[in-house]
């Protein structure tokens, strides 16, 4: 009979055991956020378990959202999401700093806001500029007419290596914002102030934003690109802001993963006289 290897447990170690294990070991740093995880086949040799063993602990850490990886390709350490908390108050803030020095609108971020990091801590900060023909869903939600163009911005954020992606797209009529070519430079990001401010300087003044909030499941990219394990679906949130004029002028599409996003919203009540 063949003597175990120290520090190895015996035959019939079962998924669950296994999988404590390797929780052991990431919560003890020999695994840290990142890191690569033993294929299954190393696992099965450490353990004294089959593959399908092995596989099975590999599957149950994934749906825990402890482990990350798609099957057939590499599995590592999952890096855990930034909680975000998005509260609707947030735009009478961003409001009453339009008219701020640029200096006082430069300090409180979105990403600040949102999930408490500082633009300068993110692993990656990008966007995408296009002056694109809408979709047709965009032209329906902005009131314009089917083949408008529109500015199509992409902001793209890690916070971490390794870590899932946070994306947002925001779309404004193109003829609002052409009358200031500084809006159309990708260069000048972030504003200081944001979209409000933006639309500031070309005359609007918003009125009113409307979240539309849904949720469905991840497409199989933004299981890979934010990192979502299985199960968890999708918030959806469609934000519309409205000018003093009652046009809309900008939508966002923002998608969060469920598993790390807390909406909050105050509605303040009119006071008995």
């Amino acid at each position: 009979m063949t003597k175990p290897k120290q520090g190895v447990p015996p035959d019939g170690y079962d998924a669950q055991k296994v999988a404590a294990a390797l929780l052991t070991l990431i919560e003890t740093g020999d695994l840290s956020p990142g890191d690569r995880v033993p294929t299954t086949a190393a696992l099965a040799e450490q353990y004294g378990v089959n593959k399908n063993t092995a596989s099975k602990a590999v599957v149950q850490l994934k749906q825990t959202g402890v482990l990350s990886g798609l099957a057939g390709g590499s599995t590592w350490v999952r890096v855990p999401p930034p909680h975000v908390q998005r509260r609707n108050v947030r735009y009478h803030a961003e409001k009453s700093a339009v008219k701020a020095s640029e200096s006082e609108r430069s300090t409180n971020g979105v990403s600040e806001v949102d999930s408490g990091i500082p633009l300068q801590d993110l692993h990656e900060d990008g966007v995408d500029y296009a002056v694109v023909e809408a979709p047709a869903e965009i032209c329906e939600a902005l009131d314009l007419p089917v083949g408008s163009r529109v500015l199509r911005r992409t902001y793209t954020r890690r916070h971490a290596a390794k870590a899932g992606v946070s994306r947002s797209t925001s779309y404004i009529p193109y003829e609002l914002v052409s009358s200031n070519p500084d809006l159309l430079d990708p260069s000048r990001e972030p504003w200081p102030g944001g979209t409000m401010h933006q639309l500031y300087t070309v005359g609007i003044e918003l009125d009113r934003i409307v979240d539309h909030v849904t949720a469905s499941m991840p497409t199989l990219d933004e299981i890979r690109e934010y990192d979502i394990p299985p199960g968890v679906p999708v918030v959806r949130i469609r934000k519309v802001s409205f000018s003093t004029a009652d046009q809309p002028v900008e939508v966002s599409e923002i998608p969060v993963p469920a598993d790390r996003i807390e909406l909050v919203y105050t509605t303040q009540l009119e006071r008995w006289k």
